[in-house]
């Protein structure tokens, strides 16, 4: 009687298609992770953003006070960012520029006792699992 030693070319076969049964269902939800994580990058830029608008909002005392040029408030593009601006009222746009698919965060504070609270907005049919949690409805 002959002693098998090692596999037959059916068991590699079939191992190699279970490998790429996995990697099909794997692959997009890596490429979705990835696509995510770079638009927290640019969340990330903008908290600078909404530090300065919190300082100026205290010292000036209301939130209509403001501005984008009374906050300091200087950006540098990234390879993820493309543009982090403050409007009157504290508003801040952040626009990434991912290729999987380019996101534009809404930033909005509400003056809360002792401080300000922050909403995350994307605009309608916006890919939700491209988003972080935060900007999540």
């Amino acid at each position: 009687m002959k002693r098998q030693a090692g596999f037959t070319l059916i068991e590699l076969m079939i191992v190699i298609a279970v490998i790429g049964i996995l990697v099909a269902l794997a692959l997009p939800t890596y490429l979705d992770y990835i696509a995510r994580t770079k638009n927290t990058e640019c969340l990330n830029v903008a908290a600078g953003a909404k530090l300065a608008v919190s300082e100026t909002a205290q010292d000036r005392g209301s939130l209509s006070a403001v501005t984008s040029t009374n906050t300091g408030f200087q950006f540098v593009a990234s390879d993820n960012c493309t543009s982090v601006n403050i409007a009157n009222g504290g508003i801040i746009t952040a626009a990434t520029s991912t290729p999987n698919g380019a996101v534009t965060f809404t930033l909005t504070p509400t003056v809360i006792s002792g401080g300000l609270e922050w909403r995350c907005t994307v605009p309608g049919g916006t890919n939700l699992v491209i988003v972080p949690a935060e900007c999540r409805p």
